[in-house]
C-alpha cells in the first residue's frame, strides 16, 4: 500500500506513536515520477503520481495533526520540487502534485500558526537522487548546464533544510517555501 493509502497511513502512525511517542515533527518527502507528454499520459500515470506525491502529503498530515494542536507544537515540513514552481515538459502529474503541496502547507502553516504549529515546504531543484538515476548523460549534461552552481544538488543539502525549519530557532518561519536549487530558479 504505502503512504498514499489513507489507512496505511493512519495504521503506521499508531504503530511509530506506540513504539517512540507522539510525532512533533512530520517530513512529508514521498515522491514518484511517471513521465509522458500529457496527450500521452494515461490516467493511471496520472492518478499513481498525485497519489504517491501529493494525496500522502494529506494523509500523513491528517494522522498528526490533532495531537499536534493538543500539545500546542508541530514542524511539519513537505519536500515538493523546482518543478512544482515552474512546471516542466512531460511532467503534468509530478508539477500538478508538487504545486499542491506548496498550497496545502500554506493553508496548514495558516490553520496551525495559532497553535504552535508551523508548516513548510522545501523546493528542491535537481538533487542526485533515484529520480534521475536513469536519465541519459546527454540529458543530464543539460539539466546541469542550466543550474549556474555547475552540479546536482545533494540529498545531505536538503536535510540541513529539513533540519533548520524543524528546530525551534525557526518558529516564526511557517507557510513559506524554500528554494535550494544552485541558482536554477531564483524567486
Amino acid at each position: 500500500m504505502g503512504v498514499g493509502d489513507f489507512q496505511a497511513c493512519e495504521q503506521g502512525v499508531i504503530a511509530v506513536e506506540n513504539e517512540v511517542g507522539p510525532v512533533e515533527v512530520l517530513v512529508n518527502n514521498a515522491g514518484i515520477s511517471r513521465d509522458a507528454m500529457l496527450q500521452k499520459m494515461s490516467h493511471e500515470q496520472w492518478s499513481e503520481v498525485i497519489r504517491t506525491d501529493l494525496d500522502s502529503v494529506f494523509n500523513m498530515t491528517r494522522q498528526v495533526i490533532n495531537g499536534m494542536r493538543e500539545r500546542g507544537f508541530g514542524r511539519i515540513v513537505s519536500i515538493s520540487s523546482i518543478n512544482g514552481q515552474q512546471g516542466m515538459l512531460g511532467l503534468a502529474n509530478y508539477c500538478s502534485a508538487k504545486a499542491g503541496m506548496i498550497g496545502f502547507t500554506r493553508t496548514v502553516a495558516l490553520e496551525g500558526a495559532r497553535k504552535g504549529i508551523t508548516a513548510n515546504a522545501i523546493a528542491p531543484g535537481y538533487v542526485a537522487t533515484e529520480l534521475l538515476a536513469n536519465v541519459s548523460e546527454k540529458v543530464m549534461e543539460h539539466i546541469v548546464g542550466q543550474i549556474p552552481v555547475g552540479r546536482l544538488g545533494e540529498a545531505e543539502e536538503v536535510a540541513r533544510c529539513v533540519v533548520f525549519l524543524a528546530a525551534d530557532e525557526s518558529a516564526w518561519i511557517t507557510g513559506s517555501t524554500l528554494t535550494i536549487n544552485g541558482g536554477q530558479l531564483m524567486d
